[in-house]
C-alpha cells in the first residue's frame, strides 16, 4: 500500500447512538463516538464492557440501533466508508495448507490462487513489506507466530486504503518485542495515512502513549478525553480501582512486563488466573 497522503483533517466518522440487544440483555446503548482522520482512539473498560460488540456493531456483524456515517467535509456530502478490521486471532486449522499469499489473493482479488500472477504478487509483497513481512508471503498461516499472524492481517486490514481501521485487542498472546513494533506500525498509520484508528485494547500503557483519545465503556460511554484525562477520572477509577493516572501507567506496565516473560501456549492460562484473582471485572 503506498502512502497517498497525510491525514488531511477533513475526513470524520461519526458513530452515533448504537444500541444492541441480545436476547432481551441489554448489550450496549446510546454509544456514540466521532473519530477524525490522523487520530487514534483507544477504547478500554472490563471484561463485559461490550467493546468488541461495538466492534461488531460498526461491522455490520451484529443487529444495531444507530448509524456509522463517514462525511467528507472537504468536498461536501456523504460517502460510503471503506473499513479495515484486525480481529482478536484468527481460527486455524493446525495443517491448514493456506498461506499468506492464498489468505491476501483470496480476499482482495477475483484472480484463482493457483494462478499466482506477478503483478498480483508484487502488490502483495509490497502491502506486506510496510509491515516487516514480506518474507512470510510463501508461509504457511498455520507455521506463523501470533506477531506474524497480526502483521499479516494488519497489511490484508489496509490493502484498500480504509478510511476506519478497526483494530479489536489484536495483541494477545504476543510478546513485548511484538506489541512495541505493532504499535509503532499504527502510530505511523496514524501519523502518515489519511485514515482514522480505533482500537480496543487493555494495554493501558501503550493506550498512554499512543492514544490521541480514550474512551472508557461499560455498555455505554462512562469518560471520554486524553488518556491523562481519563485514567485520573472519577469513572476510571470506578471501573478499574485505581488512584488515579499514575496507577492506570503502573498497572499497564506490570501487564506489559508480564505478558514479556511469558510464551504464547501460556497466555490462556494466565489470563484466566488473573480474570479469576481480578474477579469478573478485570481488565479486558
Amino acid at each position: 500500500m503506498k502512502k497517498i497522503k497525510k491525514p488531511c483533517g477533513f475526513h470524520c466518522v461519526r458513530i452515533r447512538d448504537i444500541g444492541v440487544q441480545i436476547g432481551g440483555q441489554v448489550i450496549l446503548e446510546h454509544v456514540s463516538l466521532h473519530l477524525h482522520c490522523g487520530e487514534l482512539l483507544a477504547v478500554i473498560g472490563r471484561n463485559g464492557a461490550g467493546k468488541s460488540t461495538l466492534v461488531r456493531a460498526i461491522l455490520d456483524d451484529v443487529a444495531h440501533t444507530g448509524s456509522v456515517e463517514f462525511r467528507d467535509t472537504e468536498n461536501g456530502g456523504m460517502q460510503k466508508i471503506r473499513i479495515g478490521y484486525v480481529p482478536q486471532s484468527l481460527e486455524l486449522e493446525p495443517n491448514t495448507p493456506m498461506d499468506v499469499y492464498d489468505l491476501i489473493a483470496s480476499f482482495r482479488y477475483d484472480t484463482p490462487v493457483f494462478l499466482r500472477k506477478r503483478r498480483v504478487c508484487e502488490e502483495i509483497a509490497e502491502a506486506l513489506a510496510e509491515f516487516e513481512a514480506e518474507d512470510l508471503i510463501d508461509r504457511r498461516l498455520s507455521s506463523l507466530s501470533g506477531g506474524e499472524l497480526q502483521r499479516v492481517l494488519l497489511s490484508l486490514a489496509v490493502m484498500d486504503r480504509p478510511n476506519l481501521l478497526l483494530l479489536d485487542e489484536p495483541l494477545s498472546g504476543i510478546d513485548k518485542n511484538g506489541m512495541d513494533l505493532f504499535y509503532e506500525k499504527a502510530d505511523d498509520l496514524r501519523k502518515n495515512y489519511d485514515m482514522a484508528i480505533l482500537l480496543i485494547s487493555h494495554d493501558l500503557d501503550y493506550v498512554a502513549k499512543y492514544a490521541d483519545r480514550v474512551v472508557l465503556m461499560d455498555k455505554t460511554v462512562l469518560a471520554e478525553g486524553s488518556p491523562a484525562e481519563v485514567f485520573s477520572g472519577e469513572a476510571f477509577r470506578h471501573v478499574f480501582g485505581s488512584a488515579g493516572p499514575d496507577a492506570a501507567k503502573g498497572a499497564g506496565s506490570v501487564l506489559a512486563r508480564r505478558r514479556a516473560r511469558r510464551t504464547p501456549e501460556k497466555e490462556e492460562r494466565y489470563e484466566a488466573g488473573y480474570k479469576g484473582r481480578s474477579g469478573k471485572d478485570g481488565l479486558s
